[in-house]
């Protein structure tokens, strides 16, 4: 009873700068091409998107990036947040490993993403831009950038993925809340979106598509930019204070992490955990398994390509060496709305394809079932998406029961599942099935990769 179940940091220790792990890798990643020339991009290029203060961070060669004041001030709504110790988990699984899990589902959102939404809108705000466009699968980055919009007097306009503009109605309600403008993707108001409808009629979407229909719109208006949740450098830079803080706490408690865990749909969360434990491991500190968890329905990393491909549907962004699906994939409309992208990001395959990280795909039922059996045990009904790091780490867990291995495994737990209950009820009631992807699908997506 005296070994403490949460490891709470005062407010003073929330982290003073994001962490690059780019400088701390034996080898760089891969240019950005211009789809035009295939020659790297330059900042002229990313200007009608971003502010110049995240298109120098995208590129940046500086493995501290210091976090503004102004940003720091809305981190304090909700960091630093807690390391629990997943007890009750570990006595019905009966096993000797000791499992901690990062707990991102305190922010105003509800999940990990706030923690880019905010320095995306400050420096966007701090430039002049008056609007952003975003795209978003299950809506915890579309509510998350909606949030931090109102927070530095933007306008927020969201293309949600279709399939999960109807199966999560609270997403929505809560993007309009924080005054966000909303478009199930595709869409009629774009032109990207009136193509694919055109074609078909009744798509469910995807977030490649979502991500062109929000693009042609910040294209097109001198006052607005594009925000993206996941996939970019300065994206995952963002989330590194998760993993920063989380080795603070495991120092606090003695451990050392034998096995990191977390869910992969962009990359954002999985490298914000992992990224700072990359680095201890790169310089001989500790040796942990970096594990990435995605949906079997869109499995990227696993049965992907690594090739240079379009971020988007439509072919607007520049083109980026990524494990994909290849960028006319649309995945099937799983609950796990956050995941179902047909890339990978840049920098985190990089990463994989120098075998620095491990992934593994799960299927959606596995993914429900540990979710249930968590929530029955520590009480967090986790969102679909971190659900998988939940699979994957009770897996490792029973394994730990059957060698009687000690290991210290960390899980990020990126969101809760308030808003995703009609999914677990589903489960509940059996109507949830898994879906096989069938290699002739992926191979038909990958017959459009562009020649570079």
């Amino acid at each position: 009873m005296g070994e403490p179940t949460r490891v709470l940091l005062d407010e003073s220790r929330i982290p003073r700068n994001w962490y690059n792990v780019v400088p701390d890798l034996p080898t760089p990643p891969p240019p950005v091409l211009h789809p035009a020339t295939l020659q790297p991009v330059g900042p002229d290029d990313l200007a009608p998107l971003f502010p110049a203060a995240l298109i120098e961070q995208e590129v940046s060669g500086e493995r501290f990036v210091p976090i503004p004041d102004g940003v720091l001030d809305v981190y304090r709504l909700w960091r630093p947040t807690p390391l629990i110790r997943a007890r009750r988990l570990e006595r019905v699984l009966g096993t000797p490993a000791r499992i901690y899990y990062k707990y991102e589902g305190g922010s105003p959102s509800g999940s990990h993403k706030p923690n880019t939404a905010v320095p995306q809108a400050y420096y966007n705000a701090r430039e002049g831009v008056r609007r952003l466009t975003t795209e978003t699968g299950a809506g915890q980055w579309g509510s998350a950038l909606a949030f931090a919009c109102a927070q530095y007097g933007l306008a927020c306009e969201v293309w949600m993925v279709r399939a999960s503009y109807e199966q999560k109605p609270y997403r929505r309600t809560l993007m309009k809340i924080y005054g966000a403008t909303l478009h199930a993707s595709p869409s009629a108001v774009t032109t990207a979106g009136s193509r694919i409808l055109a074609e078909d009629p009744h798509c469910t979407g995807s977030l490649g598509i979502a991500i062109s229909e929000a693009v042609e719109v910040a294209g097109q208006h001198d006052d607005t930019r594009y925000a993206l949740g996941s996939v970019l450098n300065h994206v995952l830079l963002h989330q590194t204070v998760i993993g920063e803080e989380a080795l603070e706490q495991l120092a606090v408690l003695g451990e050392t992490p034998d096995v990191v865990i977390g869910c992969t749909g962009g990359g954002s969360n999985f490298a914000g955990l992992a990224f700072p434990f990359l680095r201890e491991k790169l310089a001989g500190r500790m040796n942990p398994v970096l594990r990435s968890v995605e949906p079997a329905a869109c499995p990227s990393l696993t049965r992907g390509t690594y090739a240079y491909d379009f971020g988007d549907t439509a072919g607007f962004t520049p083109l980026m060496k990524m494990h994909t699906l290849g960028h006319t994939f649309v995945p099937d409309p799983i609950h796990a709305g956050g995941l179902r992208y047909h890339g990978m990001s840049p920098l985190l395959s990089h990463i994989y394809a120098l075998g620095l990280v491990e992934a593994v795909a799960v299927t959606q039922t596995e993914c429900f079932d540990a979710g249930i059996r968590f929530a029955r045990a520590e009480g967090i009904v986790p969102a679909p998406e971190p659900s998988h790091a939940v699979a994957a780490t009770i897996a490792e867990a029973l394994r730990c029961a059957e060698s009687g291995e000690e290991k210290v495994i960390v899980m990020s737990l990126c969101g809760h599942g308030h808003f995703d209950l009609p999914a677990y009820e589903s489960r509940l009631a059996g109507r949830l099935e898994d879906f096989t992807l069938p290699q002739e699908r992926i191979d038909a997506a990958l017959a459009h990769l562009p020649a570079v």
